[in-house]
């Protein structure tokens, strides 16, 4: 039976945290993979580049695995009735729950998160407990049926865990070795673990507008969920 894998598109999501797991999986043996959203006009990324949805909602088929990448977008998504209930909808049915980067928070929006250990990028990170999540501060984490990947490039790392998951460890290290997946960037800042203090200040003073954003919704929406 072939694969049913869902990503949800979205207004200014990160489109690198949606296409570097969607080469991973996408290139499974018998696989299907949907970019699913409200309807079926292209969306902006938050780097400009246009995607666009192959279904919509009403439309999507049962999955087997969903993916909720992150973004500039997510805050209004954390917000959004008709984007959670279409979540929690295809949740309760499918047999892994994922999300990268960012697209953790509209889990745990979505009420998906509460006594689960899970991760985002390390920015957001502190928000994750609001949600009712254990946070952890590792590129991929796996409770169970949930898998959670870090920011952005932690997607490919999400991705091969699961398609371990999926198809087993020769099949994934084929396909990492296809995609020449062998991480050796030119400088070691990768994380604010490992970055220069200087460089992590800036990336902290930049997040901070998003951050403060977030953060207020992230409050309302753990008031919705009567987490508080």
């Amino acid at each position: 039976m072939t694969l049913q894998i869902g990503f949800l598109l979205f207004p200014q999501v990160q489109q690198l945290d949606l296409t570097g797991p969607y080469d991973v999986l996408a290139s499974l043996p018998d696989v299907q993979v949907h970019l699913i959203w409200k309807d079926l006009m292209p969306v902006t990324a938050s780097t400009g580049l246009l995607l666009k949805p192959t279904t919509t909602f009403e439309d999507c088929p049962d999955l087997d695995v969903i993916c909720v990448p992150g973004g500039g977008g997510v805050g209004p998504l954390m917000e959004d009735e008709q984007t959670l209930s279409f979540i929690k909808r295809q949740a309760a049915q499918a047999r892994y729950v994922t999300s990268v980067c960012t697209g953790s928070l509209v889990l745990g929006a979505a009420g998906l998160l509460q006594g689960k250990r899970a991760t985002t990028h390390w920015a957001y990170h502190d928000l994750l407990p609001t949600l009712g999540a254990i946070a952890v501060k590792d590129r991929v984490v796996r409770d169970g049926n949930l898998f959670t990947g870090g920011g952005i490039t932690a997607g490919i790392d999400f991705a091969l865990v699961l398609a371990e998951e999926l198809v087993g460890a020769d099949a994934a290290q084929l396909i990492q070795l296809q995609l020449e997946y062998a991480p050796a960037p030119p400088f070691n800042a990768g994380s604010p673990d490992v970055a220069p203090s200087a460089i992590v200040a800036e990336a902290r003073l930049r997040a901070a507008p998003s951050l403060k954003l977030r953060t207020e919704i992230t409050e309302r929406a753990a008031a919705r969920l009567n987490l508080h």
